[in-house]
Protein backbone atom coordinates (compact mmCIF):
# COMPACT_ATOMS: atom_id res chain seq x y z
CA UNK A 1 0.00 0.00 0.00
CA UNK A 2 4.63 0.43 -4.33
CA UNK A 3 3.97 -0.28 -1.70
CA UNK A 4 2.97 -0.98 -2.22
CA UNK A 5 2.60 0.21 -3.40
CA UNK A 6 3.85 5.14 -3.58
CA UNK A 7 2.59 8.44 -5.09
CA UNK A 8 -0.09 6.05 -7.69
CA UNK A 9 -2.15 6.50 -4.65
CA UNK A 10 -2.11 10.14 -4.40
CA UNK A 11 -4.98 10.52 -6.90
CA UNK A 12 -7.90 10.63 -4.03
CA UNK A 13 -8.00 13.56 -2.36
CA UNK A 14 -11.67 14.22 -2.90
CA UNK A 15 -13.59 14.17 0.56
CA UNK A 16 -15.10 10.93 1.48
CA UNK A 17 -18.71 12.06 1.08
CA UNK A 18 -18.42 14.94 -1.81
CA UNK A 19 -20.78 14.09 -5.05
CA UNK A 20 -19.26 14.13 -8.21
CA UNK A 21 -19.69 18.17 -9.67
CA UNK A 22 -20.14 19.92 -6.20
CA UNK A 23 -17.22 22.76 -6.16
CA UNK A 24 -15.71 21.23 -3.39
CA UNK A 25 -15.15 18.16 -4.88
CA UNK A 26 -13.78 19.65 -7.85
CA UNK A 27 -11.75 22.11 -6.24
CA UNK A 28 -10.36 18.61 -4.39
CA UNK A 29 -10.11 17.08 -7.41
CA UNK A 30 -7.38 19.47 -8.33
CA UNK A 31 -5.81 19.51 -5.54
CA UNK A 32 -5.00 15.70 -6.38
CA UNK A 33 -3.81 16.16 -9.84
CA UNK A 34 -1.33 18.53 -8.90
CA UNK A 35 0.21 16.19 -6.39
CA UNK A 36 0.62 13.81 -9.87
CA UNK A 37 1.96 16.46 -12.76
CA UNK A 38 3.81 13.55 -14.16
CA UNK A 39 0.75 11.52 -15.07
CA UNK A 40 -1.66 14.38 -15.50
CA UNK A 41 0.21 16.43 -18.40
CA UNK A 42 -2.61 16.47 -21.10
CA UNK A 43 -2.19 14.84 -24.42
CA UNK A 44 0.34 12.45 -23.12
CA UNK A 45 2.02 10.22 -25.73
CA UNK A 46 1.67 6.43 -25.99
CA UNK A 47 5.88 6.01 -24.59
CA UNK A 48 5.02 8.79 -22.05
CA UNK A 49 2.20 6.99 -20.59
CA UNK A 50 3.92 3.62 -20.98
CA UNK A 51 6.92 5.04 -18.59
CA UNK A 52 4.54 7.10 -16.21
CA UNK A 53 2.24 3.75 -15.47
CA UNK A 54 5.38 1.58 -15.34
CA UNK A 55 6.66 3.99 -12.25
CA UNK A 56 3.10 3.96 -10.57
CA UNK A 57 2.96 0.21 -10.50
CA UNK A 58 6.52 -0.39 -9.42
CA UNK A 59 6.90 0.40 -6.12
CA UNK A 60 8.55 -1.11 -2.44
CA UNK A 61 6.84 -4.43 -3.30
CA UNK A 62 9.88 -5.86 -4.93
CA UNK A 63 12.17 -5.76 -1.83
CA UNK A 64 9.13 -7.92 -0.07
CA UNK A 65 9.79 -10.13 -3.44
CA UNK A 66 12.06 -13.11 -2.37
CA UNK A 67 10.67 -13.30 1.17
CA UNK A 68 6.63 -14.33 -1.00
CA UNK A 69 8.04 -16.98 -2.50
CA UNK A 70 10.11 -17.99 0.64
CA UNK A 71 6.50 -17.95 2.56
CA UNK A 72 5.05 -19.97 -0.54
CA UNK A 73 7.40 -21.79 -1.88
CA UNK A 74 8.35 -21.90 -5.64
CA UNK A 75 5.82 -22.96 -7.42
CA UNK A 76 3.83 -19.92 -5.92
CA UNK A 77 5.08 -17.89 -8.67
CA UNK A 78 2.92 -18.86 -10.28
CA UNK A 79 0.14 -17.54 -7.98
CA UNK A 80 2.41 -14.56 -8.90
CA UNK A 81 1.75 -14.28 -12.69
CA UNK A 82 -2.02 -15.23 -12.20
CA UNK A 83 -2.58 -12.03 -9.52
CA UNK A 84 -0.73 -10.12 -12.51
CA UNK A 85 -2.88 -11.37 -14.64
CA UNK A 86 -6.21 -10.56 -12.92
CA UNK A 87 -4.96 -7.05 -12.00
CA UNK A 88 -4.04 -6.49 -15.42
CA UNK A 89 -8.05 -7.55 -16.52
CA UNK A 90 -9.54 -5.54 -13.50
CA UNK A 91 -7.98 -2.30 -14.72
CA UNK A 92 -8.88 -3.20 -18.24
CA UNK A 93 -12.51 -2.90 -16.23
CA UNK A 94 -11.69 0.36 -14.56
CA UNK A 95 -11.14 1.65 -18.14
CA UNK A 96 -14.44 0.73 -19.48
CA UNK A 97 -15.83 2.15 -16.54
CA UNK A 98 -14.66 5.38 -16.99
CA UNK A 99 -15.66 5.35 -20.44
CA UNK A 100 -19.41 4.75 -19.40
CA UNK A 101 -19.37 8.25 -18.13
CA UNK A 102 -16.82 11.09 -19.19
CA UNK A 103 -17.22 13.30 -16.08
CA UNK A 104 -15.60 10.54 -13.80
CA UNK A 105 -11.97 11.46 -13.01
CA UNK A 106 -10.99 9.47 -10.28
CA UNK A 107 -11.49 6.27 -8.44
CA UNK A 108 -14.45 7.96 -6.13
CA UNK A 109 -16.27 8.59 -8.88
CA UNK A 110 -16.31 5.31 -10.65
CA UNK A 111 -17.73 3.82 -6.79
CA UNK A 112 -20.33 6.86 -6.95
CA UNK A 113 -21.04 6.01 -10.50
CA UNK A 114 -21.98 2.35 -10.03
CA UNK A 115 -23.34 2.67 -6.42
CA UNK A 116 -23.90 6.07 -5.59
CA UNK A 117 -22.67 8.22 -2.32
CA UNK A 118 -22.50 4.86 -0.72
CA UNK A 119 -20.25 3.60 -3.69
CA UNK A 120 -17.86 6.75 -3.05
CA UNK A 121 -17.53 6.53 0.35
CA UNK A 122 -17.01 2.91 0.73
CA UNK A 123 -14.22 3.03 -2.05
CA UNK A 124 -12.82 6.30 -0.57
CA UNK A 125 -12.87 4.84 3.02
CA UNK A 126 -10.94 1.94 1.93
CA UNK A 127 -8.40 4.17 -0.32
CA UNK A 128 -7.61 6.76 2.71
CA UNK A 129 -6.98 2.95 4.71
CA UNK A 130 -4.63 2.13 2.66
CA UNK A 131 -2.78 5.28 1.63
CA UNK A 132 -1.88 5.76 5.81
CA UNK A 133 -0.85 2.19 5.89
CA UNK A 134 1.51 2.39 3.45
CA UNK A 135 3.05 5.47 5.05
CA UNK A 136 3.53 3.51 7.77
CA UNK A 137 5.21 1.04 5.72
CA UNK A 138 7.47 3.66 4.12
CA UNK A 139 8.94 4.99 7.93
CA UNK A 140 9.35 1.11 8.92
CA UNK A 141 11.36 0.87 5.67
CA UNK A 142 13.26 3.71 6.37
CA UNK A 143 14.27 2.80 9.66
CA UNK A 144 15.13 -1.26 8.75
CA UNK A 145 17.68 -0.04 6.00
CA UNK A 146 19.15 2.78 7.49
CA UNK A 147 19.50 0.69 11.05
CA UNK A 148 21.37 -1.46 8.82
CA UNK A 149 23.97 1.06 7.58
CA UNK A 150 24.59 2.51 10.92
CA UNK A 151 24.01 -0.14 13.20
CA UNK A 152 24.37 0.92 16.84
CA UNK A 153 23.62 4.31 16.42
CA UNK A 154 21.45 6.03 19.60
CA UNK A 155 20.48 9.17 20.93
CA UNK A 156 20.06 9.37 25.45
CA UNK A 157 16.79 12.07 24.86
CA UNK A 158 16.34 11.25 28.38
CA UNK A 159 18.25 10.62 31.69
CA UNK A 160 17.32 6.69 31.53
CA UNK A 161 16.12 6.93 28.05
CA UNK A 162 17.84 6.16 25.14
CA UNK A 163 16.61 6.02 21.39
CA UNK A 164 18.13 3.33 19.06
CA UNK A 165 17.90 1.40 16.22
CA UNK A 166 15.02 1.57 14.16
CA UNK A 167 12.85 3.24 16.18
CA UNK A 168 15.53 6.36 16.51
CA UNK A 169 15.57 6.14 12.24
CA UNK A 170 11.86 6.15 11.78
CA UNK A 171 11.63 9.71 14.28
CA UNK A 172 14.55 11.23 12.25
CA UNK A 173 13.06 9.60 8.84
CA UNK A 174 9.55 11.68 9.88
CA UNK A 175 11.64 14.67 11.12
CA UNK A 176 13.12 14.90 6.96
CA UNK A 177 9.67 14.66 5.48
CA UNK A 178 8.07 16.68 8.12
CA UNK A 179 8.20 19.98 6.27
CA UNK A 180 7.13 17.64 2.71
CA UNK A 181 4.01 17.84 3.96
CA UNK A 182 3.34 20.79 4.49
CA UNK A 183 3.98 21.86 1.14
CA UNK A 184 0.11 22.40 -1.18
CA UNK A 185 2.05 21.81 -4.73
CA UNK A 186 4.06 18.53 -4.50
CA UNK A 187 4.76 18.85 -8.15
CA UNK A 188 8.72 18.39 -7.51
CA UNK A 189 8.49 15.13 -4.97
CA UNK A 190 6.30 14.14 -7.52
CA UNK A 191 9.27 14.46 -10.54
CA UNK A 192 12.06 12.93 -7.91
CA UNK A 193 10.00 9.83 -6.89
CA UNK A 194 9.88 8.79 -10.89
CA UNK A 195 13.64 7.36 -9.31
CA UNK A 196 11.78 4.38 -8.38
CA UNK A 197 12.47 2.75 -11.87
CA UNK A 198 15.91 3.44 -11.06
CA UNK A 199 15.17 1.99 -7.59
CA UNK A 200 14.54 -1.14 -8.80
CA UNK A 201 17.06 -1.65 -11.47
CA UNK A 202 19.93 -0.93 -8.84
CA UNK A 203 18.28 -3.43 -6.18
CA UNK A 204 18.19 -6.31 -9.10
CA UNK A 205 21.77 -5.39 -9.79
CA UNK A 206 23.06 -5.54 -6.37
CA UNK A 207 21.47 -8.63 -5.84
CA UNK A 208 23.42 -9.98 -9.14
CA UNK A 209 26.58 -8.79 -7.77
CA UNK A 210 25.97 -10.46 -4.24
CA UNK A 211 25.03 -13.77 -5.91
CA UNK A 212 28.20 -14.17 -8.37
CA UNK A 213 31.14 -12.37 -5.96
CA UNK A 214 29.80 -13.66 -2.33
CA UNK A 215 27.17 -15.87 -1.30
CA UNK A 216 26.72 -17.82 -4.31
CA UNK A 217 23.10 -19.56 -5.61
CA UNK A 218 21.49 -22.09 -3.57
CA UNK A 219 19.18 -24.69 -5.11
CA UNK A 220 17.55 -26.12 -2.07
CA UNK A 221 14.08 -24.23 -1.19
CA UNK A 222 10.51 -25.34 -0.79
CA UNK A 223 8.55 -26.01 -3.76
CA UNK A 224 5.43 -25.44 -2.23
CA UNK A 225 4.18 -24.40 0.99
CA UNK A 226 0.81 -24.11 1.36
CA UNK A 227 0.47 -22.42 4.84
CA UNK A 228 2.21 -19.63 3.52
CA UNK A 229 0.58 -19.19 0.35
CA UNK A 230 -1.95 -16.63 2.22
CA UNK A 231 0.53 -14.36 2.91
CA UNK A 232 2.33 -14.67 -0.51
CA UNK A 233 -0.42 -14.37 -2.36
CA UNK A 234 -1.18 -10.84 -0.24
CA UNK A 235 2.32 -9.79 -1.11
CA UNK A 236 1.91 -10.16 -4.79
CA UNK A 237 -1.44 -7.87 -4.85
CA UNK A 238 1.02 -5.46 -3.44
CA UNK A 239 2.83 -5.49 -6.36
CA UNK A 240 0.19 -4.85 -8.92
CA UNK A 241 -1.01 -2.27 -6.42
CA UNK A 242 -1.70 0.73 -9.20
CA UNK A 243 -5.66 0.66 -10.00
CA UNK A 244 -5.92 4.25 -7.22
CA UNK A 245 -4.13 6.12 -9.90
CA UNK A 246 -5.28 4.58 -13.39
CA UNK A 247 -8.38 6.77 -13.97
CA UNK A 248 -5.84 9.70 -13.45
CA UNK A 249 -3.32 8.50 -15.96
CA UNK A 250 -6.28 7.08 -18.44
CA UNK A 251 -7.60 10.57 -18.81
CA UNK A 252 -4.10 11.90 -19.30
CA UNK A 253 -3.68 10.14 -22.22
CA UNK A 254 -3.85 11.44 -25.63
CA UNK A 255 -5.11 8.13 -27.57
CA UNK A 256 -7.68 6.49 -24.70
CA UNK A 257 -8.07 3.46 -26.33
CA UNK A 258 -4.49 2.35 -26.29
CA UNK A 259 -4.68 2.16 -22.45
CA UNK A 260 -5.15 -1.45 -22.20
CA UNK A 261 -2.08 -1.91 -24.72
CA UNK A 262 -0.09 0.48 -22.34
CA UNK A 263 -1.78 -1.38 -19.55
CA UNK A 264 -0.37 -4.58 -21.00
CA UNK A 265 3.56 -3.40 -21.41
CA UNK A 266 3.58 -1.81 -17.80
CA UNK A 267 2.29 -5.05 -15.97
CA UNK A 268 4.68 -7.21 -18.02
CA UNK A 269 8.00 -5.50 -17.49
CA UNK A 270 6.89 -4.87 -14.04
CA UNK A 271 6.30 -8.61 -13.44
CA UNK A 272 9.57 -9.50 -15.29
CA UNK A 273 11.44 -6.99 -12.81
CA UNK A 274 9.73 -8.64 -10.05
CA UNK A 275 9.93 -12.16 -10.76
CA UNK A 276 13.89 -11.86 -11.67
CA UNK A 277 14.09 -10.36 -8.07
CA UNK A 278 12.26 -12.77 -6.57
CA UNK A 279 14.55 -15.83 -8.45
CA UNK A 280 17.38 -14.05 -7.44
CA UNK A 281 17.30 -12.77 -3.94
CA UNK A 282 15.39 -16.80 -2.81
CA UNK A 283 18.37 -18.50 -5.12
CA UNK A 284 20.99 -16.56 -3.13
CA UNK A 285 19.28 -16.57 0.66
CA UNK A 286 17.28 -19.52 0.50
CA UNK A 287 15.00 -20.12 3.66
CA UNK A 288 17.07 -17.31 5.53
CA UNK A 289 15.44 -14.26 3.30
CA UNK A 290 14.20 -11.36 5.35
CA UNK A 291 10.87 -9.54 4.28
CA UNK A 292 12.98 -7.13 2.81
CA UNK A 293 15.80 -8.60 1.08
CA UNK A 294 18.38 -5.73 1.25
CA UNK A 295 18.79 -6.27 4.75
CA UNK A 296 20.32 -9.82 3.57
CA UNK A 297 22.95 -7.82 1.85
CA UNK A 298 26.77 -7.82 3.41
CA UNK A 299 26.73 -4.84 5.60
CA UNK A 300 29.66 -2.30 4.74
CA UNK A 301 29.99 -3.67 1.12
CA UNK A 302 29.70 -0.78 -1.72
CA UNK A 303 26.52 -2.70 -3.70
CA UNK A 304 24.43 -2.88 -0.31
CA UNK A 305 25.28 1.06 0.49
CA UNK A 306 23.69 1.60 -3.19
CA UNK A 307 21.11 -0.61 -3.00
CA UNK A 308 19.70 0.56 0.44
CA UNK A 309 20.13 4.16 -0.68
CA UNK A 310 18.48 3.72 -3.82
CA UNK A 311 15.43 2.35 -1.91
CA UNK A 312 15.61 4.83 0.85
CA UNK A 313 14.96 7.78 -2.03
CA UNK A 314 11.78 6.64 -3.23
CA UNK A 315 10.08 6.34 0.50
CA UNK A 316 11.08 9.87 1.86
CA UNK A 317 9.74 11.85 -1.78
CA UNK A 318 6.62 9.62 -1.64
CA UNK A 319 5.66 9.90 1.77
CA UNK A 320 4.18 13.45 1.17
CA UNK A 321 2.25 12.47 -1.69
CA UNK A 322 0.20 9.56 0.15
CA UNK A 323 -0.59 11.75 3.01
CA UNK A 324 -1.80 14.77 0.94
CA UNK A 325 -5.23 12.71 0.19
CA UNK A 326 -5.92 12.41 3.47
CA UNK A 327 -4.84 15.35 4.58
CA UNK A 328 -6.66 17.42 2.41
CA UNK A 329 -9.88 15.08 3.29
CA UNK A 330 -9.20 16.52 7.00
CA UNK A 331 -9.28 20.31 6.15
CA UNK A 332 -11.98 20.02 3.83
CA UNK A 333 -14.42 17.56 6.56
CA UNK A 334 -13.39 20.63 9.56
CA UNK A 335 -13.54 23.20 7.11
CA UNK A 336 -10.11 24.17 7.38
CA UNK A 337 -9.05 24.12 3.38
CA UNK A 338 -7.22 27.01 2.24
CA UNK A 339 -5.26 28.10 5.98
CA UNK A 340 -1.69 27.72 6.13
CA UNK A 341 -1.41 27.12 9.61
CA UNK A 342 -4.25 24.67 9.96
CA UNK A 343 -2.40 22.30 6.93
CA UNK A 344 0.69 22.38 9.31
CA UNK A 345 -1.38 21.59 11.93
CA UNK A 346 -3.16 18.33 10.35
CA UNK A 347 -0.21 17.31 8.41
CA UNK A 348 2.10 17.22 11.57
CA UNK A 349 -0.74 15.25 13.52
CA UNK A 350 -1.06 12.81 10.50
CA UNK A 351 2.85 12.38 10.55
CA UNK A 352 3.39 11.86 14.40
CA UNK A 353 0.81 9.33 14.35
CA UNK A 354 2.45 7.07 11.80
CA UNK A 355 5.85 7.38 13.24
CA UNK A 356 4.10 6.28 16.43
CA UNK A 357 2.35 3.23 14.69
CA UNK A 358 5.57 3.01 12.59
CA UNK A 359 8.21 2.49 15.68
CA UNK A 360 5.43 -0.38 17.19
CA UNK A 361 5.47 -2.65 13.99
CA UNK A 362 8.52 -5.09 14.22
CA UNK A 363 8.10 -6.74 10.78
CA UNK A 364 7.77 -5.40 7.46
CA UNK A 365 6.67 -7.84 5.67
CA UNK A 366 4.00 -8.77 8.09
CA UNK A 367 2.20 -5.23 7.56
CA UNK A 368 2.92 -5.34 3.49
CA UNK A 369 0.94 -8.85 3.40
CA UNK A 370 -2.00 -7.10 5.82
CA UNK A 371 -2.17 -4.79 2.87
CA UNK A 372 -1.80 -6.69 0.15
CA UNK A 373 -4.51 -9.13 1.97
CA UNK A 374 -7.51 -6.87 2.96
CA UNK A 375 -6.71 -3.08 1.18
CA UNK A 376 -4.83 -4.13 -2.08
CA UNK A 377 -7.30 -6.75 -2.75
CA UNK A 378 -10.65 -4.51 -2.30
CA UNK A 379 -9.19 -1.96 -4.68
CA UNK A 380 -7.53 -4.40 -7.15
CA UNK A 381 -10.38 -7.08 -7.28
CA UNK A 382 -13.66 -6.08 -5.47
CA UNK A 383 -14.57 -2.30 -6.39
CA UNK A 384 -13.62 -3.00 -10.13
CA UNK A 385 -15.07 -5.85 -10.57
CA UNK A 386 -18.65 -5.06 -8.13
CA UNK A 387 -18.56 -1.25 -10.44
CA UNK A 388 -18.23 -3.10 -13.72
CA UNK A 389 -20.89 -5.31 -13.36
CA UNK A 390 -23.34 -2.54 -11.82
CA UNK A 391 -22.16 -0.39 -14.73
CA UNK A 392 -22.98 -2.72 -17.42
CA UNK A 393 -25.60 -4.92 -15.82
CA UNK A 394 -28.59 -2.79 -18.23
CA UNK A 395 -26.66 -3.30 -21.26
CA UNK A 396 -25.86 -7.03 -20.85
CA UNK A 397 -22.76 -9.17 -20.23
CA UNK A 398 -21.75 -12.33 -22.11
CA UNK A 399 -22.19 -15.34 -19.79
CA UNK A 400 -18.61 -16.05 -20.02
CA UNK A 401 -17.35 -12.51 -18.90
CA UNK A 402 -19.31 -12.94 -16.08
CA UNK A 403 -18.01 -16.28 -14.74
CA UNK A 404 -14.74 -14.99 -15.63
CA UNK A 405 -15.26 -11.94 -12.91
CA UNK A 406 -17.38 -14.17 -10.18
CA UNK A 407 -13.72 -16.44 -10.75
CA UNK A 408 -11.58 -13.91 -9.75
CA UNK A 409 -14.27 -11.66 -7.08
CA UNK A 410 -13.76 -15.70 -5.49
CA UNK A 411 -10.11 -15.59 -5.20
CA UNK A 412 -10.50 -12.15 -3.80
CA UNK A 413 -12.47 -13.42 -0.94
CA UNK A 414 -10.15 -16.68 -0.29
CA UNK A 415 -7.19 -13.73 -0.30
CA UNK A 416 -8.59 -11.24 1.86
CA UNK A 417 -9.88 -13.64 4.00
CA UNK A 418 -6.73 -16.45 4.27
CA UNK A 419 -4.47 -13.47 4.33
CA UNK A 420 -5.84 -11.18 6.17
CA UNK A 421 -6.09 -13.98 9.13
CA UNK A 422 -2.54 -15.15 8.23
CA UNK A 423 -0.92 -11.34 8.75
CA UNK A 424 -3.01 -10.52 11.21
CA UNK A 425 -2.07 -13.70 13.48
CA UNK A 426 1.71 -13.25 12.66
CA UNK A 427 1.52 -9.19 13.60
CA UNK A 428 -0.24 -10.34 16.82
CA UNK A 429 2.64 -12.73 17.69
CA UNK A 430 5.24 -10.35 17.06
CA UNK A 431 4.12 -8.31 20.20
Amino acid sequence: MEDHTTSRLAATASPLGEPLLTATGQRADRDAEAQLPPYRSAGASFSRTCLNLTNAVSGIGVLTMPYAVSRGGWLSLALFALVGAVCYYTGTLMARCMRADGSVATYPDIGQLAFGAAGRRTVAVFMYVELYLVAISFLVLEGDNLDKLFPGAGVELLPGYRLRGKQLFIVLAGAVVLPTTWLRNLGVLAYVSALGLVASAALTASLVWAGVSESGFRTNGNVLNLAGLPASLGLYFVCFTGHVVFPTIYSSMKNRERFSQVLLISSVLCGLNYGFTAVLGYLIYGEDVQSQVTLNLPSGRLYTKIAIVMTLINPLTKYALLVAPITSAIEERLSLAGSGSARVAVSTTVLISTVAVASMVPFFGFLMSFIGSFLSVMGTVFFPCLCYLKIYKAKGLRRVEVAAIVGILLLGAFVAITGTYTSLLDIIGTF
